[in-house]
């Protein structure tokens, strides 16, 4: 199992308080985004030197952890 505190990190003062992989300035979001375009964790990898298969599944892992606490309120 990922570590979620290993391997993100929010700092205020990096990326404005964005959830970025730790040690990097790459974003959560960036990573999350080339998923859902289809890229493969071998494409974002070379793509990104600095990331890991381990950072990919904590960005994943994150994701999921902000979506299961979404509340949704109905407006009718």
């Amino acid at each position: 199992m990922v570590n979620l505190t290993e391997h993100v990190e929010i700092n205020p003062k990096i990326l404005l308080g964005k959830p970025i992989i730790r040690g990097t300035r790459i974003p959560v979001e960036l990573i999350v985004k080339l998923i859902a375009q289809g890229w493969k964790n071998e494409e974002i990898i070379k793509e990104y030197p600095a990331l890991k298969e381990e950072d990919i599944r904590a960005a994943l892992l994150y994701a999921e952890k902000v979506l299961e606490e979404e509340e949704i309120f109905s407006l009718v």
